[in-house]
């Protein structure tokens, strides 16, 4: 449950890795080989002639909507943040980026436009897009706002939440084993953030859900002077066991237990910078 902010060696190809998560695979397999499909953009007038041609196949593929691609590209993205393969303050541009991906560059702009908006990249006029350098200093911000919201709900929910609700989680408890067995940051990364989201939906209040989602994927991005493989998957691994010890805590309603995890995590999660 600690969360470091760098990518993992493990990561085998990041490109072809992310688009396989951000076409909806589950993150147990997003190291399959997957391009994000190619967007028709003849059809609609976009710059094509950087694009390479699409493979052939033996059978017709299903047309992928515009808000498909966006998605896919923007999940992508945000794994490749995660996995340290787009590095701060280094500036990306958009059609550099949709060679990778095999679409244009306009989903690739439009998905970058969105992690400007939640800060994880900023605009440089006439080149791209630069990634946001971080420091400890903020890490450890986030770290105290997330407990500041985390802890006191998760106190509440061990008082009122009946055991059996708490067992449903296991197997979301056990994913993340799974996803720090790979050593793919990215893959632990998207399992923990499902573990967290779906304690916290127990709550019953979206916002709060939400808000501490954000708080935890920007969390997730790396520091300045971080790269892959500073945090390995024996790290990974003790991490993510420390979900499976949140839950015993929380069934036994051992609110001194469950403070302490939680207090323990995101002390780590400051440390990790």
């Amino acid at each position: 449950m600690r969360q470091g902010a760098q990518g993992s060696a493990d990561t085998g190809n990041p490109w072809a890795a992310v688009g396989a998560a951000g076409a909806g695979v589950p993150s147990g397999q997003a190291q399959a080989s997957a391009r994000v499909p190619q967007q028709a953009g003849a059809v609609r007038g976009e710059h094509t002639h950087s694009e390479p041609p699409l493979p052939v196949v033996p059978r017709a593929r299903p047309v992928v909507q515009r808000a498909s691609v966006r998605g896919q590209i923007l999940a992508a993205l945000r794994a490749a943040l995660v996995a340290g393969d787009l590095r701060p303050g280094e500036v990306y541009s958009a059609p550099v980026l949709g060679e990778r991906f095999g679409v244009s560059a306009t989903p690739v702009r439009e998905a970058m436009q969105q992690l400007a908006l939640e800060g994880a990249v900023e605009v440089v006029p006439n080149r791209g897009f630069r990634v946001v350098e971080r420091g400890v200093r903020e890490l450890a911000e986030l770290a105290e706002v997330r407990a500041l919201i985390e802890v006191p709900v998760m106190l509440r929910l061990a008082r009122t939440v009946p055991a059996e609700r708490w067992a449903e989680l296991r197997p979301l408890a056990e994913a993340t084993v799974r996803a720090a067995s790979s050593g793919c940051r990215a893959t632990y990364a998207e399992s923990d953030r499902g573990f967290h989201r779906a304690v916290l939906s127990l709550s019953g209040n979206e916002q709060l859900v939400q808000i501490a989602e954000d708080l935890h994927r920007r969390a997730q991005w790396p520091l300045v002077g971080g790269g892959p493989g500073i945090r390995g998957r024996a790290d990974l691994l003790a991490d993510a066991h420390e979900h499976a010890a949140l839950l015993d805590a929380l069934v036994a309603r051992d609110l001194d237990v469950v403070r302490a995890l939680v207090g323990e995590h995101f002390a780590g999660a400051a440390a990790a910078g």
